[in-house]
């Protein structure tokens, strides 16, 4: 086995490399690019829709007094299958704990723990629509590479863009407290302008462009302010946009998309099919190419 290039992974509970039924498991529900691991997560999105939706349908009151023991037992059909599908996915990863503590880990032992929780505290039942965020697997899951190049693409120019539009947005903030602070003066307690921050409440609406009419100046000076702030809103909105569209006409994506290979030590997905280490922790992507050439005998 290859050294790893990551200091954080060399402990006393290193794991033995993936292969056999193993690597043909971990091919499956962890990468997408073969036939069966895409209609292995097709099935389970399928699952996760149905499982929220009957979460929907059973907060209605007529629904659940009708359909509510048919809700429970989909319930519990769909938690048990949830269950074995999250201890597959700890069987078959080389670091168990690596993916425990990832994002999707997490999701995924979520959106099973209300539904036991619910046998204790009825009140939990309702958190079982984290599944929801399950559904982010389908960037990878419908193998559309080109979309998942340009999503890449659009974190890379709003990570450029963010001390910009942070600067835009101090600026807009001074510009609402003074406004704010102006027409406290200019419209009083008369008018409904009581203090300083309900001003300012008033005028972040305005600036926006929301406008809940809740408050609204009386004086012709008034107008006249909420006008102007008006047709700043205007700019207001745009300029971030203006900002990001430009981080974009600069990005250079990278002619071959992404794809779902993940490294069996970090799970880090994400990487072009010709990628030799892992970009997350420079782990060996090549350490079992024989043994994952096999498993295109899926797709």
């Amino acid at each position: 086995m290859l050294k790893n290039m990551n200091p954080d992974v060399q402990s006393h509970d290193i794991g033995k490399p993936l292969d056999g039924w193993r690597l043909k498991l971990y091919t499956i529900i962890f990468e997408a690019d073969t036939r069966a691991g895409r209609l292995f997560d097709l099935i389970l999105l399928l699952m996760i829709v149905l499982s929220v939706s009957i979460v929907f349908a059973d907060s209605v009151a007529s629904l659940h007094n009708r359909y509510g023991d048919i809700f429970l037992v989909f319930e519990y059909f769909f938690t048990i299958a949830f269950t074995i599908e999250y201890g597959l996915r700890l069987l078959c990863v080389r670091y168990p704990s690596h993916y425990a503590k990832s994002f999707f880990g997490v999701v995924d032992f979520l959106s099973i723990l209300p539904t036991y929780l619910a046998l204790l505290f009825p009140g939990f039942h309702a958190l079982i629509d984290v599944r929801v965020l399950r559904l982010l697997r389908v960037f990878r899951i419908l193998g559309l590479s080109s979309y998942v190049n340009e999503y890449y693409g659009l974190i890379l120019a709003i990570r450029r863009s963010t001390h910009k539009i942070l600067i835009f947005l101090s600026f807009v903030v001074m510009v609402t407290i003074i406004m704010g602070t102006v027409m406290y003066m200019v419209e009083g307690e008369a008018h409904g302008f009581s203090n300083i921050p309900v001003s300012i409440y008033w005028a972040i609406t305005t600036m926006t462009t929301v406008g809940y009419g809740d408050l609204s100046p009386q004086t012709g000076l008034g107008r006249l302010i909420a006008s102007v702030m008006m047709l700043v809103g205007w700019g207001t909105l745009a300029v971030p946009t203006g900002i990001v569209a430009v981080e974009l006409g600069q990005v250079r994506t990278s002619e071959t998309g992404p794809t779902t290979r993940s490294c069996h030590v970090c799970l880090t997905q994400g990487h072009l099919p010709d990628a030799n280490f892992c970009m997350h922790c420079g782990h060996s992507l090549t350490e079992h190419q024989t043994d994952e050439s096999s498993n295109n005998s899926f797709s």
